[in-house]
Protein backbone atom coordinates (compact mmCIF):
# COMPACT_ATOMS: atom_id res chain seq x y z
CA UNK A 1 0.00 0.00 0.00
CA UNK A 2 1.47 3.34 -1.02
CA UNK A 3 0.81 6.07 1.51
CA UNK A 4 1.72 9.76 1.29
CA UNK A 5 4.01 11.30 3.87
CA UNK A 6 2.44 13.90 6.11
CA UNK A 7 4.85 16.41 7.65
CA UNK A 8 4.22 16.74 11.37
CA UNK A 9 3.72 20.12 13.04
CA UNK A 10 6.89 21.66 14.39
CA UNK A 11 10.07 22.39 12.53
CA UNK A 12 9.13 20.35 9.44
CA UNK A 13 11.78 17.69 9.93
CA UNK A 14 9.51 14.74 10.90
CA UNK A 15 6.79 13.00 8.92
CA UNK A 16 4.60 9.90 9.11
CA UNK A 17 3.03 7.69 6.47
CA UNK A 18 -0.54 8.95 6.36
CA UNK A 19 -3.34 6.38 6.58
CA UNK A 20 -6.71 8.14 6.37
CA UNK A 21 -9.20 5.27 6.45
CA UNK A 22 -12.23 7.28 5.33
CA UNK A 23 -10.33 8.40 2.24
CA UNK A 24 -9.30 4.86 1.30
CA UNK A 25 -11.30 2.49 -0.86
CA UNK A 26 -13.69 0.02 0.74
CA UNK A 27 -11.34 -2.73 -0.44
CA UNK A 28 -8.50 -1.21 1.62
CA UNK A 29 -10.75 -0.76 4.66
CA UNK A 30 -11.98 -4.35 4.33
CA UNK A 31 -8.45 -5.73 4.03
CA UNK A 32 -7.32 -3.79 7.10
CA UNK A 33 -10.39 -4.86 9.09
CA UNK A 34 -9.85 -8.51 8.10
CA UNK A 35 -6.21 -8.41 9.17
CA UNK A 36 -7.15 -6.70 12.46
CA UNK A 37 -9.89 -9.27 13.07
CA UNK A 38 -7.48 -12.16 12.60
CA UNK A 39 -5.04 -10.59 15.09
CA UNK A 40 -7.67 -10.41 17.85
CA UNK A 41 -9.80 -13.48 17.05
CA UNK A 42 -7.70 -15.73 19.36
CA UNK A 43 -8.60 -13.40 22.25
CA UNK A 44 -12.31 -14.20 21.77
CA UNK A 45 -13.47 -10.58 22.09
CA UNK A 46 -16.99 -10.06 23.41
CA UNK A 47 -17.21 -6.31 22.77
CA UNK A 48 -15.43 -4.02 20.32
CA UNK A 49 -14.96 -0.40 21.39
CA UNK A 50 -14.40 2.07 18.54
CA UNK A 51 -12.37 5.26 18.91
CA UNK A 52 -13.51 8.36 17.03
CA UNK A 53 -13.15 9.40 14.43
CA UNK A 54 -11.31 7.14 12.03
CA UNK A 55 -11.37 4.12 14.31
CA UNK A 56 -15.17 3.94 14.14
CA UNK A 57 -15.53 2.49 10.61
CA UNK A 58 -12.82 -0.05 11.38
CA UNK A 59 -14.46 -1.00 14.68
CA UNK A 60 -17.79 -1.48 12.93
CA UNK A 61 -16.15 -3.63 10.25
CA UNK A 62 -14.17 -5.70 12.78
CA UNK A 63 -17.22 -6.27 15.01
CA UNK A 64 -19.26 -7.50 12.02
CA UNK A 65 -16.47 -9.87 10.97
CA UNK A 66 -16.49 -11.33 14.48
CA UNK A 67 -20.23 -11.92 14.20
CA UNK A 68 -21.13 -9.29 16.79
CA UNK A 69 -24.52 -7.59 16.60
CA UNK A 70 -23.10 -4.21 17.63
CA UNK A 71 -20.05 -2.35 18.83
CA UNK A 72 -19.61 0.44 21.39
CA UNK A 73 -18.62 3.79 19.93
CA UNK A 74 -16.83 6.34 22.08
CA UNK A 75 -17.83 9.94 21.39
CA UNK A 76 -15.82 13.01 20.49
CA UNK A 77 -18.61 15.55 20.84
CA UNK A 78 -20.53 16.08 24.05
CA UNK A 79 -24.15 14.97 24.13
CA UNK A 80 -26.39 16.36 26.86
CA UNK A 81 -26.64 12.97 28.58
CA UNK A 82 -22.87 12.44 28.80
CA UNK A 83 -21.28 12.73 32.23
CA UNK A 84 -18.02 14.38 33.25
CA UNK A 85 -16.92 11.27 35.16
CA UNK A 86 -17.07 9.33 31.86
CA UNK A 87 -14.87 11.73 29.89
CA UNK A 88 -11.15 12.36 29.47
CA UNK A 89 -9.10 15.09 27.77
CA UNK A 90 -7.44 13.91 24.58
CA UNK A 91 -4.95 15.19 22.02
CA UNK A 92 -3.24 13.68 19.01
CA UNK A 93 -0.53 14.40 16.47
CA UNK A 94 -3.18 15.25 13.87
CA UNK A 95 -4.59 18.09 15.97
CA UNK A 96 -1.86 18.97 18.50
CA UNK A 97 -3.15 22.47 19.30
CA UNK A 98 -6.78 21.43 19.62
CA UNK A 99 -7.60 19.86 22.96
CA UNK A 100 -10.46 17.40 22.58
CA UNK A 101 -12.50 15.34 24.99
CA UNK A 102 -13.38 11.66 24.62
CA UNK A 103 -16.66 10.41 26.09
CA UNK A 104 -18.20 7.09 27.03
CA UNK A 105 -21.99 7.05 26.83
CA UNK A 106 -23.27 5.96 30.25
CA UNK A 107 -25.88 3.83 28.48
CA UNK A 108 -23.01 1.70 27.12
CA UNK A 109 -21.78 0.66 30.56
CA UNK A 110 -24.00 -2.46 30.77
CA UNK A 111 -22.66 -3.60 27.38
CA UNK A 112 -19.08 -3.46 28.70
CA UNK A 113 -19.35 -4.64 32.29
CA UNK A 114 -17.61 -7.97 32.81
CA UNK A 115 -16.88 -8.44 29.11
CA UNK A 116 -13.64 -9.12 27.21
CA UNK A 117 -13.21 -5.76 25.48
CA UNK A 118 -10.95 -4.89 22.55
CA UNK A 119 -10.31 -1.26 21.59
CA UNK A 120 -10.13 -0.51 17.85
CA UNK A 121 -8.57 2.60 16.33
CA UNK A 122 -6.98 3.53 13.03
CA UNK A 123 -3.44 4.56 14.00
CA UNK A 124 -1.21 4.93 17.03
CA UNK A 125 1.63 7.39 16.62
CA UNK A 126 2.48 9.32 19.79
CA UNK A 127 0.21 7.18 22.00
CA UNK A 128 -1.39 10.20 23.70
CA UNK A 129 -4.90 9.66 22.36
CA UNK A 130 -4.85 5.95 23.24
CA UNK A 131 -3.66 6.78 26.75
CA UNK A 132 -6.75 9.02 27.08
CA UNK A 133 -9.02 6.23 25.81
CA UNK A 134 -7.55 3.70 28.25
CA UNK A 135 -7.83 6.24 31.10
CA UNK A 136 -11.49 6.81 30.24
CA UNK A 137 -12.25 3.09 30.19
CA UNK A 138 -10.41 2.63 33.50
CA UNK A 139 -12.60 5.35 35.03
CA UNK A 140 -15.56 3.15 34.04
CA UNK A 141 -13.95 0.04 35.53
CA UNK A 142 -13.11 -1.46 32.12
CA UNK A 143 -9.69 -2.98 31.39
CA UNK A 144 -9.48 -3.97 27.71
CA UNK A 145 -7.88 -7.28 26.78
CA UNK A 146 -6.04 -5.59 23.90
CA UNK A 147 -5.84 -2.66 21.53
CA UNK A 148 -5.81 -3.25 17.79
CA UNK A 149 -5.09 -0.56 15.22
CA UNK A 150 -4.59 -0.60 11.48
CA UNK A 151 -1.12 0.97 11.68
CA UNK A 152 1.59 1.78 14.17
CA UNK A 153 3.59 4.87 13.20
CA UNK A 154 7.11 4.68 14.57
CA UNK A 155 7.90 3.85 18.18
CA UNK A 156 7.11 7.11 20.04
CA UNK A 157 3.91 5.45 21.30
CA UNK A 158 5.78 2.79 23.25
CA UNK A 159 6.82 4.99 26.19
CA UNK A 160 3.35 6.35 27.06
CA UNK A 161 1.83 2.90 26.52
CA UNK A 162 4.65 0.93 28.18
CA UNK A 163 2.25 -1.13 30.31
CA UNK A 164 0.27 -1.98 27.16
CA UNK A 165 3.09 -2.72 24.68
CA UNK A 166 2.39 -6.45 24.60
CA UNK A 167 -1.34 -5.82 24.19
CA UNK A 168 -1.10 -3.40 21.23
CA UNK A 169 -1.50 -5.11 17.84
CA UNK A 170 -1.45 -3.89 14.26
CA UNK A 171 -1.16 -5.51 10.83
CA UNK A 172 0.97 -2.58 9.56
CA UNK A 173 3.92 -0.83 11.14
CA UNK A 174 5.55 2.17 9.55
CA UNK A 175 8.59 4.10 10.73
CA UNK A 176 8.64 7.81 11.32
CA UNK A 177 10.57 9.71 8.70
CA UNK A 178 13.18 12.43 9.05
CA UNK A 179 14.18 15.04 6.49
CA UNK A 180 17.82 14.93 5.45
CA UNK A 181 19.85 18.12 4.87
CA UNK A 182 19.27 17.54 1.13
CA UNK A 183 15.49 17.46 1.66
CA UNK A 184 14.93 13.70 1.24
CA UNK A 185 12.78 11.71 3.65
CA UNK A 186 14.36 8.65 5.23
CA UNK A 187 13.10 6.28 7.94
CA UNK A 188 14.26 7.34 11.40
CA UNK A 189 15.91 4.49 13.33
CA UNK A 190 13.97 3.32 16.39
Amino acid sequence: MLLPLRVLPGDGTEAVASLIVNQASFAVEDALAQAMTELIRPLAPEVIVGVPTLGLPLANNVARRLGHKRMVALGASRKFWYRDDLSAPMSSITSPTHQKTIFLDPRSLPLLAGKRVIVVDDVISSGTSMVAVLRLLAQAGITPAAVVVAMLQGTHWQAPLEAWREKVMAPIASPRFGRTPLGRWLPVPN
